[in-house]
């Protein structure tokens, strides 16, 4: 690329801070925020059937209630976009589709287990489908930019 190494290093250690308060923001959201489906201690609940809560929100949409749509489908691919495009930059051996695909279902499924055992959310494997895929979708981005840049680069240097 065109860039310094003062630059790379610059583009790298903000792109570092913008992953740490990433993972504090989800953090929050997906252990300490009221909300959300938290659960109360008294009745743990859980869905191992896979698409269960995406028709669910599907016919929710349908049926005109789209907030139940957004937070259960929507956010959960929304929330793991930046995962998935933060990553690359900051770690350039994970530039492959492949490892962010695997790291963003691990990551998920770590997410979903601590919530299971501390009981403060619902353990769904939709969750884990759509964060996986928000992962996915955040590397597929990140390509797009990087194709992008490196073809502006290439047409400054003509």
């Amino acid at each position: 690329m065109a860039f310094t190494k003062q630059q790379k290093d610059i583009i790298r250690k903000g792109s570092w801070l913008l992953f740490f308060m990433y993972m504090a923001v989800m953090i929050y959201f997906l252990f300490f925020s009221e909300g959300f489906h938290r659960t109360d201690g008294s009745l743990y609940q859980y869905n191992l059937n896979l698409f269960q809560e995406i028709k669910r929100g599907f016919w929710c949409l349908e049926h005109g209630n789209v907030q139940y749509f957004i937070i259960n489908v929507v956010l959960n691919v929304v929330a793991f976009i930046p995962f998935g495009f933060i990553l690359p930059i900051i770690s350039p051996k994970n530039r492959k589709l492949l490892n962010i695909f695997l790291l963003s279902l691990e990551m998920t499924l770590a997410i979903e287990i601590l919530q299971m055992v501390f009981q403060v959310g619902i353990f769904d494997v939709d969750d884990i489908f759509m964060n996986t895929l928000g992962g996915t979708l955040g590397y597929i981005l990140y390509e797009i930019c990087y194709w992008s840049l490196r073809k502006q680069v290439k047409r400054g240097r003509e």
